[in-house]
């Protein structure tokens, strides 16, 4: 219900937005947009043509550029971006958190990349150049340098007193870190256990947890997502080979990769970017779908030739060719069932050498069981229909073949690709697809040829 509201909700407003732009009203709209947090901008502007977004942009306070561009997808930012001079960008991600500034950054072309850089003060390049010394999707690349770290030999009262002249605390924090004098991370110190630490002569040494769960800089950032979903942490520290504290990690940044990765698999099972823009321009939608549609075109092609092969049968049965369509597509839902079901336990972490084999059984007995039961089914339907026995068993034997091709398929293909290092999900549903269609029509003609040509 309540999603239906906010649903219903943001239609309104952009109703309102898109009707006030067409009536000249800007005034109107920057009004409204002044009212808005930075992710629902974001929103609007994402949920715009190109040319109503860029009025937009244009009616927002330069003050919540940045913010609003970290909320932004890579494809979005960019077309806006384009518009901008160097120096508006650099000032737009000023006081940008390092995490947000480094994102921001890696999605620039080249030279608007190099130009940005230059316009940015010394202090802000200095963070960003340190954070893009790290891999694109590793912890070091999301983490936020912006930490409060304490000493262990200082008392709860000098804690206490050192929190309220720093006047505020980075969003998120629920821990303080326990540093040495070389940075090395010696421990944690909850503010919950801060607040409630009666003795104002207390060391943080007595009450700090020595025992803190740490993420390596090199972590993939998936990975870290994992981490925190099982220990339900708010914020983890980043450190190096050598134990330094070099950031932290909150769970806003989380829920964001969590997010980017579900439409990631989302959008790479129709073979399209995750960042892909709803509203980007005709020729450069056309450009990026043309290539999928091509392999989707050359596996089609293969799948035809095969047919190709059994010309003569076809030519003297016509049921065959009406029939030829049925094992396929059944073939192609049980296997994409198995891949679907495989891409996601990858994902999560729960497929592992250990069970990889049981896991190709599992799915086999599943094909078989399947493959019996259809089967039957299919070779009962196609004997009464067509008033032929045998017509029915050649069906039936190329259903349970393509079934446990399908399951076997459905299990290896992911696997086989994560080792290539290809994306199971961006490939697989095509190889899958042209197994099942291939295997099920070379099953049912090339068993129907040697028996009804005899």
């Amino acid at each position: 219900m309540q999603d239906t509201f906010e649903q219903d909700n943001s239609q309104n407003l952009l109703s309102d937005i898109s009707h006030a732009l067409s009536q000249g009203m800007f005034v109107h709209v920057r009004n409204i947009l002044h009212e808005m947090s930075d992710g629902d901008i974001a929103h609007v502007l994402e949920s715009s043509p190109s040319k109503q977004r860029h009025v937009i942009w244009t009616l927002i306070d330069p003050e919540f550029h940045g913010d609003i561009l970290e909320e932004l997808s890579e494809d979005v930012r960019n077309s806006i971006i384009q518009k901008m001079n160097p120096s508006m960008v650099a000032e737009a991600t000023e006081g940008l958190d390092t995490d947000d500034l480094a994102e921001v950054l890696r999605s620039l072309p080249d030279e608007t990349y190099q130009a940005v850089l230059q316009s940015l003060d010394e202090q802000d390049r200095h963070r960003a150049e340190k954070a893009l010394g790290y891999e694109e999707d590793t912890a070091g690349a999301i983490m936020n340098t912006d930490t409060v770290t304490i000493r262990p030999d200082v008392t709860i009262e000098v804690v206490s007193r050192y929190l309220r002249l720093r006047g505020h605390l980075p969003e998120a924090t629920d821990v303080l870190y326990v540093v040495d004098d070389q940075d090395k991370l010696l421990g944690t110190l909850s503010l919950a256990k801060l607040v409630v630490t009666s003795n104002p002569a207390t060391l943080v040494s007595d009450i700090m947890e020595e025992e803190a769960e740490t993420i390596p800089a090199d972590m993939d950032e998936s990975e870290v997502a994992k981490q925190f979903e099982r220990h339900n942490w708010i914020s983890a520290p980043v450190t190096n080979e050598q134990g330094l504290l070099l950031g932290r990690i909150t769970i806003d940044d989380i829920v964001d990769i969590i997010r980017e990765d579900a439409e990631h698999s989302m959008m790479s099972m129709a073979g399209l970017d995750d960042e892909e823009d709803t509203f980007a321009p005709v020729i450069k939608s056309t450009q990026r779908r043309s290539i999928w549609l091509g392999i989707n075109l050359i596996t089609a092609l293969l799948a035809a030739l095969v047919s190709s092969a059994f010309e003569d049968i076809l030519s003297q049965l016509a049921v065959l060719a009406v029939l030829n369509t049925i094992v396929p597509s059944m073939g192609g839902i049980a296997g994409n069932q198995t891949l679907t079901l495989v891409i996601r336990a990858m994902a999560v972490g729960h497929v592992a050498p250990t069970n990889v084999r049981w896991l190709i059984i599992k799915e086999f007995t599943i094909g078989l069981l399947n493959g019996v039961l259809w089967a039957v089914l299919i070779a009962s339907v196609v004997a009464l229909w067509k008033q032929d026995l045998l017509l029915g068993g050649i069906i039936a034997f190329a259903m349970l073949m393509n079934m446990l091709a399908a399951g076997i398929a459905g299990v290896s293909i992911p696997l086989i690709l994560k080792r290539l290092e290809i994306d199971p999900a961006l490939a697989g549903g095509v190889i899958l697809t042209t197994v099942t269609d291939v295997v099920g029509i070379f099953a049912f003609l090339g068993t129907a040829t040697w028996l009804l040509s005899a």
